[in-house]
Protein backbone atom coordinates (compact mmCIF):
# COMPACT_ATOMS: atom_id res chain seq x y z
CA UNK A 1 0.00 0.00 0.00
CA UNK A 2 1.47 3.65 -1.00
CA UNK A 3 1.37 6.16 2.12
CA UNK A 4 -0.66 9.32 0.89
CA UNK A 5 2.32 12.71 0.65
CA UNK A 6 2.07 14.93 3.26
CA UNK A 7 0.54 17.59 0.80
CA UNK A 8 -2.53 14.89 0.84
CA UNK A 9 -3.13 14.41 3.82
CA UNK A 10 -2.81 18.07 5.06
CA UNK A 11 -5.38 18.50 2.84
CA UNK A 12 -7.49 16.25 4.15
CA UNK A 13 -6.83 17.52 7.53
CA UNK A 14 -7.78 20.85 6.73
CA UNK A 15 -11.43 18.96 5.69
CA UNK A 16 -11.84 17.12 9.04
CA UNK A 17 -13.74 18.31 11.70
CA UNK A 18 -12.40 18.68 15.51
CA UNK A 19 -13.69 15.67 17.15
CA UNK A 20 -11.83 13.48 14.12
CA UNK A 21 -8.66 15.52 14.64
CA UNK A 22 -8.81 14.60 18.16
CA UNK A 23 -9.58 11.05 17.44
CA UNK A 24 -6.17 11.31 14.78
CA UNK A 25 -3.72 12.46 17.25
CA UNK A 26 -4.42 10.53 20.27
CA UNK A 27 -4.33 7.21 17.67
CA UNK A 28 -1.10 8.94 16.79
CA UNK A 29 0.07 8.72 19.75
CA UNK A 30 -0.96 5.48 20.94
CA UNK A 31 0.65 3.91 17.88
CA UNK A 32 4.46 5.12 18.85
CA UNK A 33 6.50 6.30 21.60
CA UNK A 34 8.04 8.84 19.68
CA UNK A 35 4.82 10.25 18.28
CA UNK A 36 3.57 10.71 21.61
CA UNK A 37 6.56 12.44 22.94
CA UNK A 38 6.14 14.82 19.90
CA UNK A 39 2.26 15.40 20.91
CA UNK A 40 3.84 15.88 24.43
CA UNK A 41 6.73 18.85 23.61
CA UNK A 42 3.97 20.01 21.13
CA UNK A 43 1.28 20.61 23.79
CA UNK A 44 3.26 21.10 27.06
CA UNK A 45 6.40 22.11 26.31
CA UNK A 46 6.90 24.19 22.78
CA UNK A 47 6.17 27.70 24.53
CA UNK A 48 8.86 27.41 26.79
CA UNK A 49 11.66 26.60 24.98
CA UNK A 50 14.48 27.41 27.61
CA UNK A 51 13.02 25.00 30.00
CA UNK A 52 12.73 22.66 27.58
CA UNK A 53 16.62 22.92 27.00
CA UNK A 54 17.45 22.62 30.90
CA UNK A 55 15.11 19.40 30.72
CA UNK A 56 17.38 17.76 27.77
CA UNK A 57 20.88 18.87 29.24
CA UNK A 58 19.82 17.01 32.34
CA UNK A 59 18.70 14.23 30.73
CA UNK A 60 21.96 14.25 28.72
CA UNK A 61 24.02 14.44 31.97
CA UNK A 62 22.14 12.04 33.51
CA UNK A 63 22.70 9.21 30.55
CA UNK A 64 26.76 10.44 30.74
CA UNK A 65 26.81 9.78 34.05
CA UNK A 66 25.73 5.95 33.59
CA UNK A 67 27.98 5.32 30.66
CA UNK A 68 29.81 2.20 31.20
CA UNK A 69 33.65 2.81 30.63
CA UNK A 70 34.79 -0.50 31.25
CA UNK A 71 35.15 -1.25 27.56
CA UNK A 72 35.66 1.19 24.54
CA UNK A 73 32.76 -0.63 22.92
CA UNK A 74 30.57 0.38 25.41
CA UNK A 75 31.59 3.62 25.43
CA UNK A 76 30.83 4.04 21.86
CA UNK A 77 27.07 2.75 21.96
CA UNK A 78 26.48 4.58 24.82
CA UNK A 79 27.47 8.08 23.14
CA UNK A 80 25.96 6.63 19.74
CA UNK A 81 22.65 6.55 22.01
CA UNK A 82 22.98 9.94 23.53
CA UNK A 83 23.60 11.70 20.51
CA UNK A 84 20.07 9.95 19.02
CA UNK A 85 18.15 11.09 21.80
CA UNK A 86 19.55 14.85 21.42
CA UNK A 87 18.99 14.43 18.04
CA UNK A 88 15.43 13.58 18.46
CA UNK A 89 14.80 16.71 21.30
CA UNK A 90 16.25 19.01 18.45
CA UNK A 91 13.72 17.37 15.65
CA UNK A 92 11.29 17.97 18.13
CA UNK A 93 11.70 21.85 18.60
CA UNK A 94 12.85 22.74 15.08
CA UNK A 95 14.93 25.40 15.72
CA UNK A 96 18.43 26.32 14.92
CA UNK A 97 19.09 28.32 17.96
CA UNK A 98 17.79 24.83 20.71
CA UNK A 99 20.05 22.35 18.19
CA UNK A 100 23.47 24.55 18.72
CA UNK A 101 23.01 25.02 22.46
CA UNK A 102 22.12 21.27 22.80
CA UNK A 103 25.24 20.05 20.75
CA UNK A 104 27.17 22.12 22.36
CA UNK A 105 26.68 20.85 26.00
CA UNK A 106 26.88 17.25 24.23
CA UNK A 107 30.03 18.32 23.29
CA UNK A 108 31.06 19.96 26.47
CA UNK A 109 29.60 16.70 28.02
CA UNK A 110 32.16 14.76 26.19
CA UNK A 111 35.45 16.82 27.55
CA UNK A 112 33.62 16.88 31.10
CA UNK A 113 33.04 12.94 31.62
CA UNK A 114 36.38 12.51 30.24
CA UNK A 115 35.41 10.42 27.13
CA UNK A 116 38.52 9.09 25.78
CA UNK A 117 37.72 10.37 21.67
CA UNK A 118 41.07 10.02 21.06
CA UNK A 119 40.86 6.18 21.51
CA UNK A 120 38.60 5.43 18.94
CA UNK A 121 38.37 6.72 15.61
CA UNK A 122 34.80 6.00 15.69
CA UNK A 123 34.36 8.25 18.31
CA UNK A 124 36.55 10.78 17.05
CA UNK A 125 34.90 11.35 13.92
CA UNK A 126 31.51 11.42 16.11
CA UNK A 127 32.82 14.28 18.17
CA UNK A 128 34.80 16.60 15.10
CA UNK A 129 31.58 16.11 12.82
CA UNK A 130 28.99 17.36 15.67
CA UNK A 131 32.25 20.32 15.99
CA UNK A 132 31.35 21.06 12.30
CA UNK A 133 27.69 20.56 12.60
CA UNK A 134 27.73 23.55 15.10
CA UNK A 135 29.91 26.20 13.46
CA UNK A 136 27.81 25.90 10.71
CA UNK A 137 24.58 26.19 12.40
CA UNK A 138 26.32 29.38 14.01
CA UNK A 139 26.50 30.90 10.85
CA UNK A 140 23.14 30.99 10.52
CA UNK A 141 21.96 32.34 13.77
CA UNK A 142 21.71 36.53 14.55
CA UNK A 143 25.34 37.68 15.42
CA UNK A 144 24.21 38.20 19.25
CA UNK A 145 23.27 34.41 19.67
CA UNK A 146 26.48 33.82 17.25
CA UNK A 147 28.77 35.77 19.79
CA UNK A 148 27.51 33.58 22.81
CA UNK A 149 27.21 30.24 21.44
CA UNK A 150 30.82 30.69 20.21
CA UNK A 151 31.94 31.78 23.75
CA UNK A 152 29.71 28.54 24.88
CA UNK A 153 31.77 26.37 22.38
CA UNK A 154 35.34 27.89 23.33
CA UNK A 155 34.29 26.77 26.30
Amino acid sequence: MKSASVNEIKKSLETSNSRELLSYCLRLAKFKKENKELLGFLLFEANNLSGYIENVKQETDNLFEEINTTNIYFIKKSIRKILRNVNKHIRFALSKQVEAELLIHFCNCISEYSIPVNESRQLLNLYENQLKKIEQIITTLHPDLQYDLKRLLEK
